[in-house]
């Protein structure tokens, strides 16, 4: 269960890479704003490990809106790009 969840979390991580790697040099703001989510997501998931997993749903949950958080930026990026 626990390696399930790692590899999880690792899939998710990698995802967001993927997502920031979107964003175009000519938005530094957005780039930042996807790094800092990204970073954002790798301590939420080195806390989980820290705490066997026992937060109640919660951290998961704001993985959740951090992927989010990504699609979003990335779809702002991409309507900057269009302009």
């Amino acid at each position: 269960m626990i390696k399930t969840r790692i590899l999880f979390s690792l899939l998710g991580a990698l995802l967001m890479a993927a997502v920031m790697s979107i964003a175009q040099p000519r938005h530094p703001n957005l780039m930042a704003a996807q790094r800092f989510s990204q970073q954002a997501y790798e301590k939420i998931s080195a806390a989980q490990v820290a705490n066997e997993w026992d937060m109640h749903g919660h951290a998961q949950k704001a993985k959740n809106l951090l992927e989010q958080v990504n699609a979003e930026l990335k779809e702002a990026a991409m309507a900057a790009n269009h302009k």
